[in-house]
C-alpha cells in the first residue's frame, strides 16, 4: 500500500466500506413526517398572521428583504451546492 497514490488508496477504501452502510440501522420515517406536516400548519398561520398585519408597502419591502436573506441562506449552506 505505500507505493499507490493517494486516489488508488481512496479507492481501495471505498471498495472495503461498500458493505457498511447495510448494517446501518434507519429509524422510522414517521417521526419526520409528523414534524412536517406541524411545520407547514404553524408556517401557514405565522404567513396569515404577517399578511394580515402588513400595513404599507414598507413593510413588504421588509418581508421581502427578509425572505430574500434566508433563501440565499438556504442557498449558501446547501450541501447539494458545488464550489
Amino acid at each position: 500500500m505505500s507505493n499507490m497514490t493517494v486516489n488508488q488508496r481512496n479507492q481501495y477504501d471505498r471498495a472495503t466500506y461498500s458493505g457498511s452502510a447495510e448494517r446501518i440501522r434507519h429509524g422510522s420515517e414517521r417521526g419526520a413526517t409528523i414534524y412536517s406536516i406541524i411545520a407547514a400548519i404553524v408556517a401557514i398561520g405565522l404567513c396569515v398572521a404577517a399578511v394580515s398585519l402588513i400595513d404599507g408597502w414598507a413593510q413588504w419591502v421588509v418581508l421581502g428583504a427578509i425572505v430574500m436573506t434566508t433563501v440565499g441562506f438556504m442557498i449558501a449552506v446547501s450541501p447539494n451546492r458545488r464550489g
